[in-house]
């Protein structure tokens, strides 16, 4: 893996079962403030290379591990019928924590999350607000624990014990669409869904440029707009990476959307080399690891871990981040209000960036980097 200097790579047991792979930059000076920065599906602890020394050069020690079931972090599962309890949410924050308490600190500046990233993160500012003194959410928004009701009626619909529509769940009702579809997530969740985009026909490099293309900027058919309801007929108009075709597996998906060999040279944002270090991770893993989490999701598992704090709020500084062209902001209805409106009570911005698609701080890191130390500078 080549790394830029000033950052580097090593690893460290957190006393939760894992020797955890981390990036690092801003180590040479002592007591420095802590900012943890946590990645999504399916990505590593190198997605956040662009912006790692800016934030150092800002005057913290910045932290980005390879999370459970992911890169060069050892002591996970890594079979589909293996240990499902261990990447449930609660189980990822103490996963952070003991990184934290291994690293010797004792609080965190902020922890910035993406993607799935961003649910830990949100999950760390819910539970354990007196370590992590501030949360950066980005690309998508994080709405708290869910309502601690026994009314089927109010539960989350999202939920797969629960009706969608009357008399019909939401995956029989997308499945009736003309063509049938389903939502990726239920699709992450099955046996066969990481053999398909691990053992790939086109293999794990083709699959992966063809997947950070469909979602970033440069597919210019990303142009997301707000949902009515979690229906069927609505969902529907999110594009193909979340609601498939029903026949269609993920590396079916996205190959039709590979770009030119012209766009991949010209690709500034994620070029061949940078590329290369995810594939051949992933070529080593599999992509199971992260799958997995989508399982604790789809199963209600994180959910009724997490009505024990039902009704808490994110009380710490909090943001939010993402591309204006990521359709992750919308792709669940009504969680980009809820998170603004409700579940955070000291959100100090709100930013979607132009001309970046779902990997915003490898897209637009400049942006990125500005807003965040614009928010540390706001909690100093």
């Amino acid at each position: 893996m080549s790394l830029p200097n000033g950052i580097r790579s090593r690893h460290l047991d957190n006393g939760n079962g894992l020797s955890v792979h981390f990036l690092e930059a801003g180590f040479d000076q002592a007591a420095r403030p802590l900012l943890l920065l946590l990645h999504g599906f399916p990505e590593l602890a190198y997605s956040w290379r662009k912006i790692m020394l800016p934030l150092a050069a800002a005057g913290f020690h910045v932290v980005a591990p390879d999370q459970r079931g992911y890169g060069a972090t050892r002591g996970w599962d890594n079979r589909y019928e293996g240990d499902l309890a261990s990447f449930r949410f609660l189980n990822l924050v103490q996963d952070t924590l003991g990184l934290v308490w291994a690293l010797g600190y004792q609080t965190v500046s902020a922890v910035v999350g993406h993607d799935f990233g961003s649910s830990v993160a949100g999950c760390c500012a819910l539970i354990r607000p007196d370590v992590f003194r501030s949360v950066v959410m980005m690309s998508a928004p994080f709405t708290g624990a869910p309502a601690f009701v026994n009314d089927e009626a109010n539960k989350d619909p999202r939920l797969p014990s629960i009706p969608a529509t009357k008399g019909k769940d939401i995956h029989a009702a997308l499945a009736e669409l003309i063509p049938p579809r389903k939502h990726y997530q239920w699709y992450y969740s099955t046996p066969g869904a990481n053999a398909n985009m691990w053992r790939s026909p086109d293999g794990v490099h083709a699959f992966l440029r063809a997947y950070y293309h469909h979602k970033s900027a440069d597919w210019k058919l990303n142009q997301p707009f707000k949902l009515n309801a979690w229906r069927a007929e609505d969902l529907a108009q999110l594009p193909r990476y979340y609601i498939m075709d029903l026949d269609q597996g993920m590396a079916e998906t996205v190959a039709p959307e590979m770009p030119s060999a012209g766009h991949i040279a010209s690709c500034t944002w994620l070029t061949e080399d940078e590329l290369s270090h995810y594939s051949q991770t992933y070529e080593a893993t599999g992509f199971q690891g992260g799958l997995q989490w989508y399982r604790c999701v789809t199963r209600g598992d994180n959910a009724r871990d997490l009505r024990v704090f039902s009704g808490q709020t994110i009380n710490v500084p909090s943001c939010f981040i993402s591309g204006r062209q990521d359709w992750g902001v919308f792709q669940k209805p009504g969680d980009f209000e809820k998170m603004q409106h409700h579940t955070c009570t000291d959100l100090r911005g709100c930013h979607l960036l132009e001309e970046a698609g779902h990997w915003v701080q490898q897209e637009q890191p400049a942006a990125v980097t500005t807003h965040l130390i614009e928010f540390l500078n706001s909690t100093a």
